[in-house]
């Protein structure tokens, strides 16, 4: 899997020198990182407007947009594992965030009180 800037999501099927694109998902914001879950099943998809998506890989073609926080963009979010029930986000204003996958609520924060410069 890997992204377009635009907000393109693809995927790459190779076997031997042959190889298969296909267009997972359009969610029209610059993407900044993909990751998978510790199972393979979910793939967060950040951008770099502030946006979290989830996508499940085989099983439809629209990505669900997790949370939005319009004015913080994330510098990386990951999975808490073990599991797939929760995510972490640690955004440009220091603020570390814990998040329910399941509706995008926030369990958790706390501040660093540090700002990265970017």
């Amino acid at each position: 899997y890997f992204f377009a800037q635009e907000g393109i999501v693809f995927r790459y099927e190779i076997k031997g020198l042959q190889y298969e694109m296909t267009v997972c998902t359009d969610i029209l914001q610059p993407i900044s990182s993909l990751i998978f879950s510790p199972d393979y099943t979910i793939l967060l998809i950040v951008t770099t407007e502030g946006t979290i998506y989830t996508y499940k890989p085989g099983h439809k073609e629209e990505a669900d947009k997790l949370l939005d926080t319009g004015s913080s963009c994330f510098l990386s979010a990951d999975f808490l594992t073990p599991g797939n029930e929760y995510c972490v986000s640690v955004a440009i204003s220091g603020e570390v965030q814990v998040w329910l996958l399941e509706d995008g609520t926030c369990v958790s924060k706390l501040s660093l009180d540090t700002e990265e410069n970017i």
